[in-house]
């Protein structure tokens, strides 16, 4: 047997492909299948099965791409809603690879319709558990994604409850060496402590994850619905997409209009300029919103757009477009791109630049936005005065924003800065707006208050941007 981790950085995601006598069952795969059908091929193997251990809300899946194009059996819970062809895969239910099972365990609480994936070897003994969204290398999933989300919905209180039973009854008492493979690593926002290891074993978690250790009922729901990340607007979205399932992955890139250069944009419609922040500011389109291809793109985008909101996508040049394309679509948005272009002729706007003197001298002479998230704002504030709207919800508290100063703009390093700039600029225009940037960093008494590391999300650590066919080098 081989067991095939793929990871995307992008979204800190994690899937599988068990290997075993030329049949390979994927778990929980991403958008693109080209990386599946390659491993296939690699290994001279036929894909025959697909493994849902969810709806996934952080990013969409090619399931149902993948049963089209090589007939390969959907497995899901019967929880789960699936309106695709599907075979129901429950607590009981085995999936027989060869000589080996995948056995279905029912684990809700990061959602009700979770299930993890047992292997039993050819000799019977427990090996391997895909944990998908319910245990991760030092934390378990959050419980609060399907309030309004789903077939079946429910509070995260009660999520919280049925978590606890999960791991008690079930994880906790599998086999100490069974290796744990999860859907996420540290970046997603699907948990909030997770470890920089994208694999572990059940005894190391019993040791060392601060959820399953000695502790009651109500302490476990206390902790794991305290302090929860922000949960972007695409969330729930991507949910429904995925119990649906999504178009092909090539034939909807394809179907996005590619713009000439001079080509105007349709008025009220948002253009998303994804070219470093040195570009945007040297000359850009009138009101873009600047978000930088680099850093968590996909996660900024759908928080600062709303699902089926249409858009324009800018990038840098062709290559840098197509990629931004590719990722766009993992949240399932490439759907509401109205077109696409690099280079664009009419980008004469420009940032004006702050005079940093006279703002360190002066800083009562300007109004400060900041724009982190709620973790980082209520750990500390840099500037005592300063106005608190985080980058997701900047566009819709344009109203609560002063124009009797300047404004300055800050984050924790200058990536949410650029991005909530640019989207102040766009609506206000009687007073210059500018952009701290890294400058921040000069301004932050502590290097240990949150977000500092990237300023990719400002929740949780995240690792450099790329995806690997081999999934385990980060």
């Amino acid at each position: 047997m081989l067991i095939h981790q793929f990871y995307d950085t992008d979204l800190a995601h994690a899937s599988y492909a068990v290997l075993r006598s030329g049949q390979v069952i994927l778990i929980d795969p991403a958008r693109n299948p080209q990386p599946y059908y390659d491993f296939a091929e690699l290994h001279e193997a036929d894909i025959t099965g697909v493994v849902e251990t969810h709806p996934h809300a952080d990013f969409v899946s090619s399931h149902l791409e993948i049963h089209e194009t090589t007939g390969a059996t959907i497995y899901v819970s019967h929880l789960l809603g699936a309106t695709y062809p599907h075979q129901t895969f429950d607590e009981g239910d085995a999936i027989e690879l060869a000589d080996i099972k995948l056995k279905a365990i029912n684990t809700p609480g990061h959602s009700p319709d979770s299930i993890c994936v047992l292997v039993e070897d050819e000799n019977g003994i427990s090996t391997a558990l895909f944990s998908g969204d319910t245990l991760f290398v030092g934390d378990v999933g959050r419980p609060d994604l399907r309030e309004e989300a789903g077939s079946i919905t429910a509070k995260k209180e009660d999520l919280a409850r049925q978590m606890y039973h999960s791991t008690r009854q079930k994880l906790m008492k599998l086999p100490e060496d069974v290796i744990v493979y999860p859907a996420h690593g540290p970046g997603s926002l699907c948990g909030k402590s997770m470890s920089p290891d994208l694999q572990s074993t059940i005894g190391r978690e019993l040791r060392e994850n601060y959820a399953l250790q000695l502790m009651d009922e109500l302490k476990f729901v206390q902790q794991l619905t305290a302090d929860r990340p922000f949960a972007p607007r695409y969330f729930g979205y991507d949910v429904e997409l995925n119990k649906h399932g999504a178009p092909s992955f090539a034939q909807s890139l394809a179907g996005i209009p590619h713009l000439k250069a001079n080509d105007e944009f349709e008025a009220e419609t948002v253009i998303i300029d994804t070219r470093p922040k040195a570009l945007f500011n040297q000359g850009h389109i009138k009101n873009a919103i600047n978000l930088q291809l680099q850093g968590k793109f996909e996660t900024w985008l759908g928080s600062v757009i709303n699902p089926q909101e249409p858009f324009y996508l800018v990038a840098e040049d062709d290559t840098k477009l197509e990629l931004a394309l590719a990722r766009a679509a993992k949240i399932g948005y490439e759907q509401q791109i109205k077109g696409a272009l690099s280079s664009p002729v009419n980008a004469t706007e420009q940032s004006a630049e702050l005079d940093l003197d006279d703002f360190k001298a002066n800083p009562d002479q300007y109004t400060i936005i900041d724009a982190r998230n709620w973790n980082e704002i209520n750990a500390g504030l840099l500037f005592a005065n300063a106005l608190t709207i985080p980058l997701p919800e900047v566009r819709s508290r344009l109203q609560e924003i002063p124009t009797d100063k300047p404004i300055v703009v800050h984050c924790a390093a200058g990536y949410r800065s650029a991005a909530a700039r640019s989207i102040i600029v766009s609506k206000i225009t009687t007073v210059p707006v500018y952009d701290l940037s890294d400058v921040v960093v000069e301004f932050n008494p502590s290097p240990s208050l949150p977000g500092r590391e990237g300023d990719k999300t400002g929740d949780l650590q995240v690792l450099p941007t790329g995806e690997d066919l081999g999934g385990a080098d980060v």
